[in-house]
């Protein structure tokens, strides 16, 4: 064997594997389970809270809320399509500016640092008053310091979490979809022993809202009370409704989520919008409903901090079988309450993320963990925050539920509004819209768009006045948020000035032995080379046509050095020298293409002083079936495959069956057949084979004769005459002549230019 083979076998320089952050896409069903963990998870406080706050009334706001929530959710499904990494940050800044943005990142991060803590101390709360109880069915005069020990167990449960959401996505997912799966399994039985309760024993509907029915002090009323607006209907509606609309947090959750939800990805938005709205109306409005109705008045303030325990302990049925129905409320509150710790890291993450890239944050944040890939300095700084806002309540759930709805409602009213001027600014034609659109004059009027956003804003507005320390408490996180933001922009605008932000941080591995088993690639797989970041229109195609969950997608880029052959150089290459600027670009803009898409790829970069030698040599080493391409500026389509192909022709044994599709921008595509292959033949070829194969099988001796045989015979006569027989020149001349002769109709049994199998 040649050296020359020999090196081409056992490379002595490292190929370099990039792994981004997050690159994991996951199904509807996942997506909704970790929104959920946030969303559902309210049934288990929001109801108790908002009776405490409102009244018996609650109920009917808790509903309202609800329904309203699937309105919120159609403005993040539309901004969503809109900007696959989207969200609230990027969404405003598009439409309003930079300053707004921040300002309303700000808000909702005040959010995302209490969702996690007010959801793992409510379970605190909930397995504290479970041991309590247990304790003393047994004999024993052991109390439980409820506000201590739910503390605690919220600072295991969010350092869990923290562990999960450094391990990925792929990993937090799977834990929201098994607690989800528990979670409706205790729903169904609740739902269907309250309403067998509610059979043997019915009872009322709770009060209408009315100014009546609902309290009149300073903790429901704050800076109102006492004042005329507490005399107006609407007003008092709009304070229930203020004070029961934590109920809807987790929506921003969902437009950082969606950048993980796989192909179709707007459709499996939609629906995952929709499991979200009817498990949460369900389960967060019945749970209300119940309470009022099934726990009497006089029990119920005892169950606000775990209203769905008080249900478990009222209904009808045997002491025995309640007892044990409420462990198991418990310990699935425990479960979900704890998996929103988890949806709020996601989501702050998701956020922070998006601030680096615009070069708000320093690149500093986002660099991938070594091992797992992903941004586990903002997880850590998330974290950190939450573990302090449950140190600093001490474990109080209302104090906390007090302080949560202020970055949920303001980031709402952000969201809706910036989706409402760009409707006029950039009013091209959008995959999804909020319905309730009419057209006036040739302008569109968005009326849903603008009824969502004067609710949310009058709401905001109230909540303003009516809870004093949120407003004190969100206002003043927002700011010394909002001047960190701005103080950390500054110091990064010599980095957004040079480009670099906006860039998709990489881990970048060196691997001397390129193979699929290393990079975790199935044989067949499609392999992609690209060089150009603005011109990715090839790659698009093939993702829209590829599954890639039964064929993998691998995405390769050349590093040329004008040095001794490629994979055959004793000479080390830095990570540093190979993976630059240019290919940090240029995979930047394939994970948004992928992303876009909902389709998982694979990165490695290729040092080479040979491009088309590394393109077949990638694709032997990870058993590809076919290499894709666009075409080149420098040479034809043509002149690309006899290239690639000489490469092809230089392999080590065994060579693969490779085919080559060279896309040009207008979608032309021109394939080749690496190696042998069957040929292309004009259809006056075919004729001219047929003619003379039915010419001699004319003669009954030759019957048995096939149009192969007449081929090689024909071959065969060409070899003698290139090696025997005629100067070879002659042979030349009439290939020559051939070639330059013109061809009269189609191109039969065209290999080359056939549509290629199904990927």
């Amino acid at each position: 064997m040649s050296t020359r083979t020999e090196n081409l076998q056992r490379p002595a320089v490292k190929v370099f594997v990039a792994t981004s952050v997050m690159l994991t896409f996951i199904s509807f069903w996942r997506a909704a389970a970790i929104v959920l963990s946030d969303l559902a998870s309210s049934a288990y406080y929001v109801g108790g809270d908002a009776e405490k706050v409102i009244g018996k009334s609650a109920p009917w706001f808790v509903l309202a809320v609800m329904l309203f929530s699937y309105a919120v959710r159609a403005v993040y499904i539309e901004s969503s399509a809109m900007f696959v990494r989207g969200g609230v940050y990027r969404v405003v800044k598009q439409a309003m500016g930079g300053t707004l943005a921040k300002l309303s990142v700000s808000a909702l991060l005040f959010d995302y640092i209490l969702t996690g803590p007010i959801s793992s101390v409510s379970a605190g709360q909930y397995l504290s008053g479970l041991l309590t109880d247990t304790f003393h069915h047994l004999g024993y005069n052991i109390t439980l310091p409820d506000n201590a020990f739910a503390a605690c167990f919220a600072v295991l449960v969010t350092m869990y979490f923290w562990w999960q959401n450094i391990l990925g996505i792929h990993e937090s997912s799977e834990r929201a979809m098994q607690i989800m799966k528990i979670t409706t399994v205790m729903v169904v039985i609740l739902i269907v022993w309250c309403l067998i309760t509610l059979f043997k024993h019915p009872s009322p509907l709770p009060p209408l809202p009315s100014p009546a029915t609902m309290h009149h002090d300073k903790e429901s009323l704050g800076w109102l009370l006492h004042t005329w607006a507490a005399r107006i209907p609407l007003v008092m509606l709009l304070v229930g409704f203020g004070h029961s609309v934590l109920a809807m947090s987790g929506e921003e959750s969902l437009a950082q989520v969606n950048r993980e939800i796989e192909h179709p990805k707007l459709k499996n938005l939609e629906k995952t919008g929709l499991v979200i709205f009817l498990y949460s109306l369900f389960f967060t409005s019945l749970v209300s409903f119940f309470a009022v109705m099934i726990i009497p008045d006089h029990v119920r303030p005892d169950y606000f901090a775990n209203l769905i325990s008080g249900l478990a302990m009222n209904m009808v049925g045997p002491y025995t079988l309640r007892l044990l129905f409420q462990a198991f409320v418990v310990v699935v509150g425990a479960l979900i309450l704890s998996g929103a710790v988890n949806t709020a890291i996601v989501g702050a993450n998701g956020v922070l993320n998006r601030m680096v890239e615009d070069g708000v944050l320093t690149t500093w944040f986002k660099r991938p963990h070594k091992r797992f890939g992903t941004s586990y300095r903002v997880v850590n700084l998330i974290v950190g925050l939450q573990v302090l806002t449950i140190i600093a309540s001490r474990g109080n759930v209302y104090l906390l539920a007090a302080l949560y709805a202020f970055g949920v409602i303001w980031s709402f009213s952000f969201m809706s509004l910036a989706v409402i001027v760009l409707r006029y600014t950039s009013p091209e034609k959008r995959e999804w819209k909020v319905p309730g659109n009419i057209r006036i004059a040739g302008k569109e009027i968005p009326i849903g768009l603008g009824i969502i956003s004067i609710i949310l804003f009058s709401t905001a507005v109230v909540n303003l006045l009516t809870k004093q320390l949120a407003t004190i408490a969100g206002v003043s996180f927002s700011l010394v948020f909002f001047v960190i933001l701005t103080i950390s922009e500054r110091k990064t605008a010599e980095e957004h000035a040079s480009g670099a932000s906006g860039l998709e941080q990489f881990n970048v591995a060196g691997d001397r032995e390129l193979s699929a088993e290393a990079m975790e690639i199935r044989p067949g797989n499609v392999l992609v080379a690209v060089r150009d970041p603005r011109n990715l229109y090839y790659l698009k195609k093939v993702l829209a046509k590829t599954d890639t969950t039964k064929t993998d997608v691998v995405v390769m880029t050349s590093r040329v050095y004008q040095r001794e052959p490629s994979f055959g150089v004793s000479e080390r290459v830095d990570t540093s020298e190979v993976f630059r600027k240019y290919e940090q670009e240029l995979f930047t803009s394939v994970v948004a293409v992928a992303e876009k898409l909902g389709k998982h790829v694979s990165l490695v970069v290729v040092p080479t002083n040979d491009i088309f030698e590394s393109i077949v040599v990638t694709a032997q080493r990870l058993h590809s079936s076919v290499v894709i391409c666009g075409k080149s500026n420098k040479l034809t389509a043509d002149e690309q495959g006899k290239l690639t192909g000489d490469a092809w022709e230089r392999l080590p044994e065994p060579r693969p069956r490779l085919r080559l599709v060279v896309y040009e921008p207008n979608e032309t595509k021109h394939e080749y057949m690496l190696g042998p292959h069957t040929p292309r033949m004009r259809q006056e070829d075919v004729d001219l084979l047929h003619g003379l194969w039915k010419e001699v099988t004319s003669d009954p001796k030759y019957r048995e004769l096939h149009h192969y045989h007449v081929l090689n015979v024909a071959l065969q006569q060409m070899k003698s005459r290139m090696h025997d027989g005629d100067p070879k020149s002659d042979v030349m001349h009439d290939i020559y002549k051939e070639m330059n002769r013109p061809t009269e109709g189609p191109i039969a049994g065209d290999d080359d230019t056939q549509e290629p199998p199904p990927t």
